[in-house]
């Protein structure tokens, strides 16, 4: 009888490695297939599965992880479209789970970027394209990010997600504002009414905003213990009631102690758009999401505010919008307060 021969860790690393590569060469394939509409950072979208995205990170990133992402039942995902408090809710998810490690006078945000705290998944893996071997090695719970719509990820993703919807009309303004700072100088600035015009089709990021939102919802809705599904109007509202939440969904509650402590008001005064906008780390360093996309850390503090749609949107825009949104939720039991 033969002996049993133990797997080397090079064998291993060479059968992602080939793997990974089986999915590099589908990208390829599919990538000249695909629709192209005008891109709002890039030159062009591409549609692929039902959703528009970068040709480059977004793509391969989604490629890769349908293919070869393993989750944990421990992970936690934080699930956005993009513009909606993903920056916000990575460090208020990051320090509540974390908030034993470490001091609110030493905290790691501080001096890092939420973005770093907090990785997103797609361009982690885009970047990292060799193996899945890194994400492996991190302890649980993994904190992982992601713009990827729920009808898109493995069905295997038996872990939590934390998902977060914003008013429509904040997200395509917050959207094209920072689109045309990340965009080229040698591609001409993409006027509002252009914006406007694209988001209302669907085609935007990760887009159609609608479908992104009614994915999560309808999840959230059938399960609920592993879907938190929040509104950025709430938040803003009533940050500490949230924070509460997140620690209950996380498997992280706060104890009674905690909170006659002030421990909940500490985080929420730590996370806030005041304090992390005026950090060092948040004014002048960059946050590298990968090879392609490379971004100042002060774009992602603008204002944060609700209702900031108003100030750049015509009264027929709004209309219009709050008509398609209107359209899109019928029946939903999803509804944003205008």
């Amino acid at each position: 009888m033969a002996a049993f021969l133990p797997i080397s860790h090079t064998d291993n690393e060479q059968k992602c490695s080939n793997l990974m590569e089986k999915t590099s060469e589908r990208y390829k394939e599919t990538l000249p297939k695909l629709p192209k509409a005008k891109g709002w950072m890039t030159q062009h979208l591409v549609h692929y599965q039902g959703v528009w995205l970068t040709p480059k990170a977004a793509l391969k990133g989604l490629m890769l992880i349908q293919d070869h992402f393993s989750p944990r039942p421990t992970d936690i995902l934080l699930a956005t479209f993009p513009k909606s408090g993903t920056t916000w809710l990575k460090a208020l998810i990051f320090s509540t789970v974390n908030r034993s490690r470490y001091s609110f006078s030493g905290h790691p945000l501080l001096t890092t970027g939420p973005h770093d705290c907090f990785p997103f998944l797609d361009a982690y893996v885009y970047e990292n394209d060799r193996c899945f071997h890194h994400l492996d090695r991190l302890p649980p719970p993994r904190l992982l990010s992601t713009h990827i719509p729920f009808t898109l990820l493995p069905t295997s993703m038996s872990c939590r997600f934390v998902y977060i919807c914003r008013d429509p009309k904040d997200v395509l303004v917050s959207k094209w504002l920072f689109m045309n700072k990340l965009r080229p100088k040698q591609l001409p600035p993409i006027s509002l009414e252009e914006a406007f015009e694209l988001f209302c089709q669907g085609i935007s990021h990760y887009g159609p905003y609608w479908d992104h939102v009614l994915g999560y919802w309808k999840a959230s809705l059938e399960n609920p213990e592993k879907i938190l599904f929040l509104k950025y109007e709430d938040l803003k509202k009533e940050p500490c009631a949230v924070v509460k939440r997140l620690g209950e969904f996380t498997g992280h509650p706060f104890s009674l102690e905690e909170e006659r402590r002030g421990v909940v008001q500490e985080i929420v005064k730590l996370c806030s758009f005041e304090n992390l906008s005026n950090l060092e780390v948040n004014k002048t360093s960059v946050q590298k999401f990968s090879r392609d996309i490379v971004v100042d850390n002060r774009h992602f503090f603008r204002k944060g505010e609700v209702g900031d749609g108003k100030n750049y949107l015509t009264a027929e825009m709004m209309e219009r919008l709050n008509a398609i949104t209107a359209e899109k939720l019928h029946d939903s039991g999803l509804v944003f307060g205008y």
